[in-house]
């Protein structure tokens, strides 16, 4: 098939979907004093289907296990710190919709993989995985694993990588995925294979910055401290000083990330003292002193 000559139709599409890259300056529908803000996501990621990329990434999570259970590293469900995640991850789920009304409808799985890497992730359509290594190198707080499963929730709540495929589609393959992505063409043999592709997906210092506030926001909410965000990234640079761990060769760390959070607990801090029952100047003492 020629994709040369896009009907008009799809040239208007494809114009809008370009101009909606720039986001949009309605928020989410809440007040400032009632949490973080922030804008709409870009359009763009409407280009790569939403169930194909999901259905993917399971596939890929449910190899992901089969390899570890074969190698006997991949922790059984009564295991002490998966119980602990999953109970953290309950307390969070709860306060998805905000972010994201379809992902009320996700199927939602937490497990955890027996290795030292200092690790953690969420894959689109919910899937998550915590790394042993990232839990007992580093020492975590309940409260911190909520900061780290929050921000990763984020990603997944936010489709940052559905927009990074779209983005790379459009810099990458061009017009001839264009066309097929709208319908102009065989779908089937132009989609790449979306799986292939999250395992080498990076986040852009914007998305990163937009999971740790939606991380923030969705600890604060669960009745977990805010706060718990800076020791978190003290550390998680600590841990670095040696050799980067693998969550932050994919997740940049800038001199600004602790600052950024501390911007933002004036925001967050009134969600979490209402979620645990408390006032303003009752809350617990401060981890980050």
């Amino acid at each position: 098939m020629n994709f040369s000559a896009p009907r008009p139709t799809a040239l208007l599409l494809i114009a809008t979907l370009l101009a909606s890259t720039v986001p949009l300056q309605s928020a989410y529908g809440q007040a400032a004093d009632e949490g973080i803000v922030l804008e709409k996501p870009s359009r763009l990621k409407n280009l790569v289907p939403a169930e194909q990329l999901e259905r993917s990434a399971a596939q890929q999570f449910a190899q992901m296990k089969r390899q570890a259970s074969e190698k006997n590293a991949l922790a059984p469900d009564d295991h002490p710190q998966l119980i602990r995640l999953r109970t953290i991850s309950k307390r969070l789920l709860p306060h998805i919709s905000r972010w994201n009304s379809k992902a009320a409808n996700w199927q939602w799985e937490v497990q955890l993989f027996g290795s030292n890497a200092i690790n953690a992730f969420c894959m689109p359509g919910g899937k998550i995985g915590f790394y042993m290594g990232i839990l007992d190198r580093l020492k975590l707080t309940d409260d911190e694993v909520a900061m780290v499963m929050g921000h990763e929730i984020a990603h997944a709540l936010r489709e940052h990588s559905r927009e990074r495929l779209a983005k790379n589609q459009l810099t990458g393959i061009g017009a001839g995925v264009l066309s097929s992505v709208l319908g102009l063409g065989d779908v089937g043999r132009t989609v790449m294979d979306y799986g292939a592709q999250l395992t080498m997906l990076k986040f852009s210092r914007d998305d990163e910055s937009e999971a740790d506030l939606i991380g923030l926001d969705l600890a604060a909410r669960a009745g977990f401290d805010p706060r718990a965000g800076v020791t978190l990234w003290r550390k998680m640079s600590a841990a670095s000083k040696n050799s980067p761990p693998q969550w932050l060769s994919t997740h940049p760390s800038g001199n600004n990330r602790i600052a950024e959070i501390e911007r933002h607990l004036d925001q967050v801090l009134p969600l979490y003292a209402k979620a645990i029952g408390k006032t303003l100047d009752t809350l617990p003492p401060d981890p980050s002193l």
